[in-house]
């Protein structure tokens, strides 16, 4: 039982330092001034939104013959599972707090409309990486500019002040987990 109570205390004091650590560079980021970048991110943040983005990029695939259709169809197979169980499993399990990007001094040509939903882990970075690793699968050469592309929307999360950087981690590993997922399956289904 000893044993138990210093792994459980070791665990608490890992958690309370990634937290700090987390907390530090949600400020560092907020104290760093890009006027140039804060309108770009901030447009790219609501662009990203329901998936809007992937469901495009998803529309522009579809038009082209071949496995760019198939990729589209694994891609948005991706999105939704990820964004599934992010929203659905990994909130409602986690309940992190939203930032306070008052207190954490997010200027406020940074800010987007705060969401209602729990913190952790980032449902729009999750949803932006499950559909460059599904698209991926059939498009090797996609992998970079979605993969990019997913890295600046999870980043544009924490620079507008809705999310920690650990939220934007979380959601990262959660997307490509969930996109190898959707493409382990698509190649083991019998094709029609």
């Amino acid at each position: 039982m000893k044993a138990l109570t210093q792994w459980v205390l070791a665990g608490q004091r890992v958690v309370a330092d990634l937290s700090a650590v987390d907390q530090a560079v949600y400020v560092a980021v907020a104290a760093t001034p890009t006027p140039t970048l804060d309108l770009r991110l901030r447009q790219l943040s609501t662009a990203a939104n329901h998936s809007k983005i992937s469901i495009a990029v998803a529309c522009g695939l579809a038009l082209v013959p071949g496995r760019s259709r198939r990729a589209a169809v694994v891609g948005l197979a991706s999105v939704a599972t990820a964004s599934a169980a992010a929203n659905l499993l990994g909130k409602s399990l986690a309940r992190r707090k939203r930032p306070d990007r008052v207190a954490g001094k997010v200027p406020e040509a940074r800010f987007v409309p705060m969401p209602e939903s729990a913190s952790f882990p980032s449902g729009h970075t999750a949803s932006a990486f499950a559909f460059a690793t599904g698209v991926a699968s059939h498009l090797p050469w996609a992998a970079a500019p979605l993969g990019l592309l997913a890295a600046s929307v999870g980043y544009s999360r924490v620079h507008t002040g809705v999310h920690y950087p650990g939220d934007v981690v979380a959601g990262a590993l959660l997307g490509t987990f969930a996109g190898s997922v959707v493409a382990g399956i698509d190649e083991w289904w019998p094709q029609r």
